[in-house]
């Protein structure tokens, strides 16, 4: 683990509590479990290249899928 893959995961799970947070306060499925997801994969993914592409993906999951 390097120091990029590290500052990726921070970023990654800062907005992935603030997903999580909203989607709790207003019962919305999407946004809490994307949110769940955003601190949960840093952890499990080591390419720096794949933590970027799997964060992005699931940054904008809320705003693609409107449930």
């Amino acid at each position: 683990m390097d120091t990029s893959s590290l500052l990726w995961g921070l970023l990654f799970g800062s907005i992935g509590l603030g997903f999580f947070l909203y989607g709790k306060r207003q019962q919305a499925f999407v946004p809490l479990l994307s949110g769940l997801a955003l601190m949960v994969f840093p952890y499990f993914v080591s390419s720096t290249l794949a933590l970027v592409l799997i964060g992005a993906a699931l940054v904008a999951l809320p705003w693609l899928v409107r449930a």
